[in-house]
């Protein structure tokens, strides 16, 4: 039963690491599409005006694979509480890089007052 569970993991494994990379890779592709368009867009002469809708898309794209991204690395974590659960605690999966414990996190932003921004 046990080489049984471990065969279904090693696929699941198999699975999330596939996500990760498309997510990352998808992630990387659109952000430099964000970057690119701008620079074309000056080089060839034309108004600020001209694809900003494109640009305003794309960027909303990004944040969306971002988003997409934290989902996964949200299943990433639950699937290795469920590792232990089956009984492969002591089973390596991916590169051996330790997981930090908890993500860093972007501070949150907040507006500053006139009175305290002087």
């Amino acid at each position: 039963m046990l080489k049984q569970r471990r065969i279904y993991a090693d696929q699941v494994a198999a699975s999330l690491f596939e996500a990760e990379t498309a997510i990352d890779a998808a992630l990387a592709k659109t952000a430099a599409l964000a970057g690119v368009m701008p620079g074309l867009r000056a080089q060839a002469g034309l108004s600020a005006l001209i694809g900003q809708e494109a640009v305003e898309w794309t960027s909303r794209s990004i944040s969306a694979l971002a988003e997409a991204r934290r989902a996964v690395i949200e299943a990433h974590k639950e699937l290795s509480i469920a590792q232990k659960q089956i009984g492969l605690g002591a089973v390596l999966y991916g590169d051996g890089a330790p997981k930090p414990a908890e993500p860093a996190r972007a501070p949150v932003l907040r507006a500053v007052s006139e009175t305290n921004a002087a």
